[in-house]
């Protein structure tokens, strides 16, 4: 992942209402929100949540899908999980973090090792 990739992901969730819409899209999973449901959920206007979500979306973090009228938002979950790494991958631990696919849960599970900053107490 390039620099200026991340910093868009970052600034884009650097506002409280896409920060809020972002989550509620992770929490939904792959199958994504209609944009009606995300704007109650969010106490937010509709117009207002199309330009957060459009944001999200031009960052990165979120993907589009047309289903019959309703037009479906979800989690960019390939592109956070890229974020992820991007933050970790000059850490001294080898495999800093791993993603793993949970099939029985039906979840993605990110680790992150107990790097090198952390030291153990010894008393």
């Amino acid at each position: 992942m390039e620099i200026n990739t991340a910093l868009a992901a970052f600034a884009a969730l650097s506002q409280e209402t896409r920060l809020a819409a972002f989550r509620l899209l992770v929490e939904a999973g792959p199958e994504g929100l209609p944009a009606g449901e995300i704007s109650a959920a969010l106490d937010i206007p509709h117009n207002s949540l199309s330009f957060h979500l459009a944001h999200l979306e031009r960052a990165g973090l979120a993907a589009t899908e047309r289903r019959g009228r309703s037009i479906i938002y979800s989690a960019n979950f390939p592109f956070m999980q890229e974020l992820v790494g991007y933050l970790a991958e000059n850490c001294c631990s080898v495999d800093s973090v791993r993603v793993r696919r949970d099939a029985r849960a039906r979840k993605s599970i990110i680790e992150m090792s107990a790097c090198c900053g952390r030291k153990e107490k010894r008393s």
